[in-house]
């Protein structure tokens, strides 16, 4: 028979899913951005990653690679959609179902374009109070590719619009003061 949990449990449980909601964001803006020190920030010292034919292993040494991994990437946008997370204590899981835009240069200099559905197989630990990722693995359930790029970025629609950029020239890095992007919230 389950038990029924009580109203504190309840309020316990839906703070430590915002955090961990919020945890999932902050990797978002550390992606897009290629905001590596924040990026590290998110997982704990002995979390692992799988990212595929990009990485397995140590998130830390992941993350090392990322400016390497990154370099060719011209946009990235992720965006996660449909949130699923179970409780433990201070142990958590989580499945992240998310759209995934890349434009990146392939050898030949040509800007390609990247569109992955798939979802995140999450790992999370609550330690000295805070939730990280003790590990992380990307899946696919779909892919959409565009050789050349179709991304227009030289569209009139957006012509005077504020274009986003990977690093602190980002124009959220300008606009925002207390949500600090450049650092994780706490």
């Amino acid at each position: 028979m389950t038990r029924t949990m009580t109203r504190d449990e309840k309020i316990d449980a839906m703070l430590d899913k915002h955090e961990i909601t919020e945890l999932l964001y902050a990797y978002c803006n550390a992606a897009d951005r290629h905001d590596h020190v924040k990026m590290r920030s998110l997982y704990h010292e002995d979390a692992t990653d799988d990212h595929g034919s990009f990485f397995k292993g140590p998130a830390m040494e992941f993350i090392d690679m990322l400016p390497e991994i990154q370099k060719p990437m011209e946009i990235l946008h992720h965006n996660m959609t449909s949130i699923n997370i179970a409780l433990d204590s201070d142990r958590a899981e989580g499945e992240v179902y998310m759209i995934a835009f890349h434009r990146f240069k392939i050898e030949d200099g040509t800007s390609v374009d990247l569109l992955v559905g798939g979802r995140y197989f999450d790992h999370y630990e609550k330690r000295d109070g805070q939730w990280k990722f003790s590990m992380r693995a990307a899946g696919a359930d779909w892919a959409y590719y565009n050789a050349p790029s179709q991304t227009a970025m030289d569209h009139p629609m957006i012509a005077a619009t504020h274009i986003a950029k990977p690093g602190p020239t980002d124009p959220s890095y300008q606009f925002y003061e207390m949500m600090k992007f450049g650092q994780r919230l706490k």
